[in-house]
């Protein structure tokens, strides 16, 4: 069994479909979590300057979502044919789609365009979520094939980020993604992951 080290801000984010994918799989892993004041001195040691990075015997890869795909492929959460894979991948992509239409108002620090970018969202953020609620419902409460994907996992895992930087519960009107958010956090392992993980260090 390979050894695995995950490294991270102190936050949910970008991580949290990763460790919720560790967690599901019983896969043991270093889940390390760096002080932002000591990102500077890490982020030379990144493959590209970004994080999460992923360790794997010592090996260093990144992006979020390679990692996770990889992961959900051990654990038979990356579809059931090469179609279901390809949905998977599609939604997995329209969900950072949605991120960062978010992200680009929350991390603009210009006022001016930051107004700009918060009407913006306003209109495809909704646009993303009406049809993701719909998605779910037309798959058997799941965003594809009427079972458990990395899909789900990602977007509950990064349910946390993006109500933070919404500044609200981004799903408060739409039932069926709801309803998927509990199912994903009462599975065993993701519960117990949850209730034991460590809490976000937003400053």
């Amino acid at each position: 069994m390979p050894s695995y080290k995950l490294i991270y801000f102190p936050i949910t984010a970008l991580a949290e479909p990763i460790r919720f994918l560790f967690s599901y799989a019983g896969i043991e892993f270093v889940d390390e979590r760096f002080d932002r004041k000591d990102w500077k001195k890490i982020k030379p040691t990144t493959p590209f300057g970004k994080v999460p990075v992923l360790e794997v015997d010592g090996k260093k890869i990144d992006q979020s979502a390679a990692i996770s795909r990889y992961l959900a492929k051990q654990c038979d959460l990356a579809g059931k044919n090469d179609w279901e894979s390809l949905e998977i991948d599609s939604t997995v992509d329209t969900i950072h789609d949605l991120r960062a239409s978010i992200a680009a108002f929350h991390y603009e620090s210009n006022e001016q365009a930051k107004q700009e970018k918060i009407k913006a969202a306003k209109v495809t953020v909704p646009y993303y979520l009406e049809r993701l609620d719909a998605q779910v419902k037309k798959n058997g409460g799941y965003f594809i094939g009427g079972a458990l994907t990395w899909a789900d996992l990602t977007f509950v895992g990064l349910l946390e980020y993006l109500n933070l930087m919404m500044k609200e519960d981004i799903i408060e009107k739409y039932e069926n993604l709801k309803q998927l958010q509990k199912k994903v956090e009462e599975v065993p392992a993701i519960k117990n992951w949850i209730q034991k993980r460590p809490a976000s260090v937003l400053r």
